[in-house]
């Protein structure tokens, strides 16, 4: 069984491919997203590489192999559930739920998940819209677009927020920005990294395309 370390450096890696699991990571991005330096991460990938979780190529990147993404992806599905469990049945905020789940994902037994899905009534996604892994290791991922890559004048439905950490989802939460919430962009304006947008239930919005670059939507 892969320790807890294991499970969230194939986890991240798989978030961090985007859908390309062909593609490389870059190692600089991990060890941003693992919150350690460089060296430690490229002593663990070296290490992933030996047990064949990953393949590693220095000044290029990683990407995981078959067995690196079943298992990135049956870390994920627990991590979902347990999301929608927080949410659902112990009514924690959707913007606490994330780092919650980052604790407990690693102690739950296979047969407790499944049975926590069930409870749930199956869920496609979680309470942020990522897609909830199925039982077979397979990702329903819905057509989508980044919001920062939207028409103006166009309306759209949020689908998905990429980013979790607690502060940002409390400011998405504070103007409406929330899953299946729907908006209208006024405006791009690239060169002040600005985008306006109308949000249905909150009103207008100034925010930054990096930002936006976080959320995914569906147009109307």
């Amino acid at each position: 069984m892969p320790s807890a370390t294991v499970e969230n450096y194939l986890k991240h890696i798989y978030d961090l491919a985007e859908g390309q699991p062909e593609q490389p990571v870059p190692m600089g991005k991990v060890a941003h997203c693992l919150q350690v330096v460089p060296g430690t991460a490229t002593t663990m990938v070296k290490s992933l590489q030996r047990e064949k979780w990953l393949d590693y190529q220095p000044r290029v990147g990683v990407w995981l192999t078959k067995n690196g993404r079943q298992e990135a992806l049956r870390v994920l599905r627990k991590h979902r559930i347990l999301e929608m469990f927080l949410a659902e049945v112990l009514g924690l905020d959707w913007t606490e739920v994330h780092e919650e789940a980052e604790l407990l994902e690693h102690a739950l037994s296979e047969k407790l998940v499944n049975r926590m899905d069930a409870f749930l009534g199956y869920p496609s996604v979680d309470p942020h819209g990522d897609p909830i892994p199925t039982e077979e290791g397979k990702v329903r991922e819905p057509r989508s677009i980044l919001l920062s890559e939207t028409d103006a004048g166009q309306n759209y439905r949020i689908v998905r927020i990429l980013r979790q950490e607690s502060d940002f989802l409390q400011f998405l939460h504070q103007h409406g920005l929330v899953p299946e919430g729907v908006l209208k962009v006024r405006q791009r304006i690239p060169s002040a990294d600005v985008m306006e947008i109308d949000v249905e239930s909150g009103g207008p919005v100034a925010l930054g395309l990096q930002a936006a670059g976080e959320i995914r939507v569906k147009k109307l």
